[in-house]
């Protein structure tokens, strides 16, 4: 029962530190950090656009409008999309503006794979990464490249933004995505982002060596290679893309690939482990954590059943359940009432982590079993 009690106390001690302890020691590392970029939105180079899609006729004509519409030269700008195996009419729709896209056809391979096709016919100093889904901000393309004017910079994210964000599973998990923010905000200005925002980054064409074809999370290993060369990878809030939020029941599938995505990083990139990664304290105490959290919480509950009875094992179990009972209860609380307020974040808590759980299946399954297109809430 002893080694109950240590258990309790240890893995108590690390949900803690993960959750209120490295947040407020941000709070500390943020005032202090690496010079301000050199931003400079007179800079400009040629940019290579790439879109890889996957039966994306839905959305694919607005977005190539939005490409066309942003506020950057047309003559430094080449936009290239890949149709990955599409069926519908992506391809059809494509053709359409055959004046000013190039578009690449190449059997169902993944997005990885994919976007390798396109780094073999990018011509840009800049290749910009983008989605089919998220239409962006006139002025997102311009942000990005002028802080490639400061040759310490070697790749650099955007900011999604909802519209609606009061709507559908994304509003439920609104807290979390503010904090994440907040946090790569503070990471930025003390040296480096870990990840880029999928649907909006940029780096320089140099660094942006072929991908294995079973990547999950391309955002974050590319700019992780431009910061093993030495660069910085910071994230610029004035770039910004637009999305709705999940409909019911997928927030889950995309935290889930997400996440997996984050242990296939973690395995195939054994030096941000090391002396090598000078973002090493914060790596672990956020993303590495990530991970950890959900074993952590498991042992919590299974050194808290193995405590001798007693009234304070009573109240912790209470609590666990509690948590666990709001959680499965959100469904069907009103969406304006005070308990809201609760099972909110306990439903938020307990998916994240479940998937984070879920996500080490990446070791046991091909990874494209874990890729599934997320569904949104289309709005006005």
């Amino acid at each position: 029962m002893q080694l109950a009690s240590i258990l309790l106390v240890v893995t108590s001690a690390a949900v803690f530190y993960i959750l209120i302890g490295y947040p407020l020691l941000l709070v500390m590392f943020g005032r202090t950090g690496a010079s301000p970029v050199a931003k400079d939105l007179r800079f400009e180079t040629t940019v290579s656009a790439i879109l890889a899609v996957y039966n994306g006729g839905a959305f694919i004509r607005a977005k190539l409008e939005s490409l066309l519409a942003l506020d950057y030269p047309k003559d430094l700008l080449e936009i290239i999309v890949v149709s990955d195996g599409s069926i519908d009419e992506t391809e059809t729709v494509v053709n359409e503006f055959s004046d000013r896209v190039l578009l690449l056809s190449v059997p169902r391979g993944g997005k990885a794979a994919a976007i390798n096709h396109a780094l073999r016919r990018a011509s840009g100093k800049i290749v910009f990464f983008t989605d089919v889904r998220q239409p962006l901000d006139r002025s997102a393309l311009r942000h990005l490249v002028a802080n490639f004017a400061d040759p310490r910079v070697g790749a650099v994210s955007g900011e999604m933004q909802l519209l609606e964000p009061e709507l559908g599973e994304q509003a439920d998990m609104d807290l979390y995505w503010r904090y994440e923010v907040w946090a790569r905000k503070r990471h930025s200005s003390i040296d480096s982002v870990f990840n880029a925002t999928g649907c909006i980054y940029a780096m320089r064409r140099e660094l942006a060596a072929p991908l294995p074809p079973d990547t999950l999370t391309d955002d974050a290993v590319l700019p992780l290679r431009a910061f093993f060369k030495g660069y910085r990878v910071v994230l610029d809030p004035e770039a910004i893309a637009f999305d709705y939020p999940a409909v019911a029941n997928t927030e889950f599938r995309r935290r889930l690939r997400t996440l997996a995505g984050l242990w296939q990083v973690h395995a195939r990139m054994p030096q941000l482990f090391t002396a090598h990664n000078r973002m090493r304290f914060h790596f672990l105490s956020h993303k590495f954590s990530r991970l950890v959290l959900p074993w952590a919480a498991l042992l919590i509950l299974a050194s808290t059943v193995a405590l001798p009875p007693s009234p304070f094992r009573t109240f912790l179990l209470l609590d666990e359940l509690a948590l666990i009972l709001l959680a499965f209860l959100d469904c069907i609380v009103p969406g304006r009432s005070f308990l809201k307020r609760l099972s909110s974040p306990a439903r938020t808590f307990v998916m994240m982590n479940a998937a984070a759980l879920a996500a080490v299946s990446v070791f046991f399954l091909p990874a494209t079993r874990l890729w599934l297109p997320t569904r949104v809430r289309e709005g006005r």
